[in-house]
This record gives structure tokens, sequence and C-alpha cells, in this order.
């Protein structure tokens, strides 16, 4: 890997102590492991308000991890109780993890080495990213050229990267976009990581010999940035045209089966859907990317948390794409391969069959509407005991095995479509 020599913003820094502003002294974190008879009484909790369910309760014998502030801890576990459903406690108190999130966050900053152009020993800012982007463009103009393909909500650029050793535009694209779910904040650390390896690291170019990457790290960076320096556990946009709650869940906005099943008509919800199929200017901007280079993408990847899984469609419905073994043989590869350097085992199958019911899911509209036949949402591991995603210690750990998915990934569209 060549010599870094950018000095991150110190934006970081500043913005560190004010991290997860609003509190969550108290919230406890319940992993559930239902059985079949159980998942219904689990799931009726789903929609209450105040409960944040982790990891959704929809394959029996599959732990549930579920976020319950106080005033309802004594009723839930009552419930639990009632129906006995087998449970932990995991998380006693989830502001401790915070707090010791934050206060690593300015131990980091404070030692940050000067020099370093990125550091997958934290979790970076918005600000941070882009200058990271800015500066590949910069030192590598030969292969990285960097856009804006529109403004969020708060007029923050929408960055994307794209990456391309030549072709002259005719090569075959590989669109990757992560963060669209504000907390999840190892997504847009493998994003990064993938185009540090992908630009950086000399013995990775052969990925771009026949393909041109495009990269989103951040494609909700309004809600992204809102969880580091107001509310940790964010996960919407922070658009605000509804007057009763603010901001939409991405991954349901997009336009196939759009607000059918597994979203909600409900502002304050989680997964609201939006008041119309593509109302997010995030979203829409995504869109009119994939419509400008349909002819050329082929194959999309959204990263998301918490995992693991590799899913491909249909989100919708329990059916399968006809071409549903071609998908599964290519994730059980990319499974396969981060295995062997080390990575967790990922679950694979269709998002609705392996995770949940999800309509007006981006991988869904790619492939149900924009037509690109590989599309896949990648679910990076949870932070298990450390809170909802891993500790920064731990990224490495993490996107380093994730990227051989990516090889694979990558080395079957240079196969398969190569120029």
């Amino acid at each position: 890997m060549r010599a870094s020599a950018l000095c991150l913003l110190p934006l970081a820094a500043l913005l560190a102590p004010a991290l997860a502003a609003v509190p969550y002294s108290g919230h406890k974190v319940y992993r559930l492991v239902p059985t079949e008879e159980q998942l219904p009484v689990v799931a009726e909790w789903r929609q209450r308000e105040g409960i944040d369910f982790w990891s959704k309760a929809h394959l029996a014998g599959h732990p549930v991890d579920v976020r319950v502030p106080p005033h309802l801890q004594r009723e839930f576990l009552v419930h639990l109780y009632r129906h006995r459903v087998e449970h932990q406690l995991l998380i006693n108190d989830l502001e401790e993890v915070f707090e010791n999130e934050r206060h690593r966050a300015q131990t980091r900053a404070v030692s940050k080495n000067p020099e370093s152009r990125i550091s997958f020993t934290e979790y970076l800012q918005y600000d941070e990213i882009l200058q990271y982007l800015s500066d590949l463009a910069s030192n590598y103009s030969d292969t990285v050229t960097v856009e804006s393909i529109g403004n969020s909500y708060a007029g923050r650029d929408l960055g994307i990267i794209k990456i391309s050793s030549g072709g002259d535009d005719t090569r075959p694209i590989i669109l990757i976009d992560a963060g669209i779910h504000a907390r999840e904040w190892i997504a847009p650390a493998a994003a990064l990581y993938v185009i540090n390896q992908l630009v950086e690291n000399a013995e990775e170019s052969a990925l771009t010999d026949s393909v041109d990457w495009h990269i989103i790290p951040v494609i909700n960076p309004d809600g992204y940035e809102y969880t580091f320096t107001t509310e940790r556990m964010w996960r919407k946009t922070r658009s605000t045209e509804i007057v009763t709650c603010v901001g939409v869940d991405g991954n349901r906005n997009f336009n196939f089966h759009w607000n059918e099943t597994g979203s909600s008509s409900d502002p304050c919800s989680d997964t609201y859907a939006g008041p119309m199929d593509f109302s997010e200017v995030e979203t829409s901007y995504l869109r009119n990317h994939i419509n400008r280079n349909i002819d050329r993408i082929k194959l999309y990847l959204t990263f998301h948390s918490y995992g693991a899984y590799i899913l491909y469609p249909w989100g919708y419905t329990g059916d399968l794409p006809d071409d549903w073994e071609t998908l599964d043989a290519l994730a059980q590869d990319a499974n396969e391969a981060q295995l062997a350097a080390g990575g967790p085992e990922y679950t694979i199958g269709s998002f609705n069959n392996v995770l949940y019911t999800a309509s007006g899911v981006s991988s869904d509209w790619v492939k149900g509407v924009a037509g690109v036949n590989l599309s896949f949402t990648l679910e990076l591991p949870g932070g298990g005991d450390e809170g909802f995603d891993p500790p920064a210690s731990d990224i490495l750990s993490i996107v380093t095995p994730f990227f051989e998915a990516i090889r694979v990934f990558g080395q079957y569209i240079a196969d398969n479509y190569g120029r």
C-alpha cells in the first residue's frame, strides 16, 4: 500500500463529545431465541413504540436482539416469561456502551497520526469520508474520479467514487452503496475498505483491469451524521416534510412493491416507507445514477448490518426469482472465500426467506425494475455484547475477510462481462 499523506479533518475530535446526545441510560438489550410457535408472540412487540428490534423475529431458533427502554422492561419480561421464550440479557446499560465508544473516539482523536490518510480503527464522520475520497482523486487521478450524484435533504454532497483503469466508459460496472440506514456504521467502513484496497493496494489492481467500480460509501449522510452528533440509534433519513415525525426508511422507499408488506405507513416508525415512493432525494439520486448507467451496471451490492447475511431478491415475497440458483451459487462462492480468510459464516438465501419480509427495498428495485440481474444485500456482522455495531477496534477483523467475498463478486463480473 502506498504511503499516505492526508491529515484528516479535526471535525470528529470536535464532535466526539456530542456523540449520541440522546441518552440511552437504563436501556437494555435482550437476546431472544424463539421457537416456531413463539415467533408470533415475539413479533407482537415489533410495532410497540420504543421497542427496537436489532434483528427480526423471522426464523425459529435464530437469535433476536431487542433494545428495551426502562419503562417497558418489566412488561416485556413478563411477556417473555409468560410465553416461555428463551432469552438472556445481552447489554445491561446501553448508555455505558456508547459512553465507552465516545471515550475511545476521543482518545483516538488525540493520538491520531497526522500522516495517516485513513484509519480502520475508528468510524469516520462524513466530512472525513469525503476528504478521503477527494484525496484519492488527487493522488490517483489516472484511475479515480470523485463526483456528487446529487445533494442530501440537508444539502450534503452524495459523494461517489469511480474507479477505472481505462476502457472509455465501456466496461461493466459494479455499483456499491452503503449507509442507507444511518446507525449501521460498519457498512460505510466496509465500503471504505473496499475503496482502499482497490485504489491503494497494488496487489488488488487486477480487480479493476476489466471492470469499473462505482461506490457510494454513505447514501444517507444526514442520518449518518445525526448518529454521531445527536442520536446514535437513528436509522432513517432526516427529511421533515411530515410534521409528526422526521425521516423515512430509505430502504423501504423504492418503487417496486412499495409499501405493500414489511414496511409502515406510520411516519414515526423506523420502517416508514415515506409519503410516496422515491420521496427521498437520496433514493431518487441513486435511482437516477443507476438509470444513467443501466447498460453497464452488471452487479449491485448494498451494504448493511446487522448480520451476517448474503441476501438476494425478493424481499416482498417468499417466491424466488427465476435465476435464484445463479444468485445462490455466487453467494456461496463469496461466503466460502471470506470463510477461508477467517470470517464468520454468512447465512445465504432470499431476503424474505432468510431475514424478513420487506417491500420497497433497493435490491428488489434494482433487479425488478432496473433489470440488473445480480443484486445482493450484504448484512455485515453486528456488535454482539458491544452494542449495535462492532467496536472500532474490530473493524479490520471484519472488513478484511469480507473483502475476499467482494473479490469473488468482482472476479465473476470480470470473467463474464469484462472488457
